[in-house]
């Protein structure tokens, strides 16, 4: 989710509790939690308002002066629906990032790992896909995802979200550009190579 650098501050210090969007589909759902530029933003609520129906108590939750600067603000297609958002700024350290840092793996937990990838590579149509990208990964770090998506024949928005997927599991890491196994990734990829 996409929030503006000007709100960052006012929503860690939780002077900023809604968002409003303007949505052709609904992109966040209630009692999710979003990786962002400021750090993990859960989204408590979300409803589709009339847009008409904001008000300025509303937009000063939002962090503006009025409801019209609300819908000034707003962007997209008139015509889709708008979103508020009710949202809470997480402190803390991401649970991902803890689960990324794990560099040892019980044979349960690569047995666990083994069947999310499975399940993960049934839900595919086009057949397995999770080890080719890990392995891909794990000789070119550091690479434009372009490029690993191209060697892999995949198309690169795809194959982003694929490994955003791994990374859900604490298997990868994002760098400025590309990507790298986590140590829990590594580990991973270290107990099946041995198991085969």
């Amino acid at each position: 989710m996409l929030i503006e650098r000007e709100r960052h501050v006012a929503i860690r210090e939780g002077r900023v509790t809604v968002l409003f969007r303007r949505w052709r589909r609904r992109l966040a759902s209630a009692g999710s939690v979003h990786r962002t530029a400021l750090g993990r933003v859960a989204v408590d609520t979300v409803d589709v308002v009339d847009p008409a129906g904001v008000t300025d108590e509303d937009a000063r939750r939002a962090g503006y002066a009025s409801a019209a600067d609300v819908l000034a603000d707003l962007r997209g297609d008139p015509d889709d629906p708008v979103y508020r958002l009710g949202i809470r700024y997480v402190a803390g350290p991401d649970p991902r990032d803890e689960l990324a840092a794990a560099a040892e793996l019980s044979a349960a937990e690569v047995d666990e790992i083994d069947a999310r990838l499975r399940r993960m590579d049934l839900g595919r149509t086009s057949g397995p896909w999770t080890r080719a990208v890990l392995r891909v990964i794990a000789r070119r770090p550091a690479v434009r995802a372009g490029d690993l998506a191209e060697e892999l024949g995949r198309d690169t928005p795809q194959f982003k979200i694929d490994v955003r997927k791994l990374k859900n599991l604490g298997l990868t890491v994002s760098l400025g550009t590309g990507y790298e196994l986590s140590p829990r990734g590594r580990a991973y990829l270290a107990a099946t190579d041995a198991a085969e």
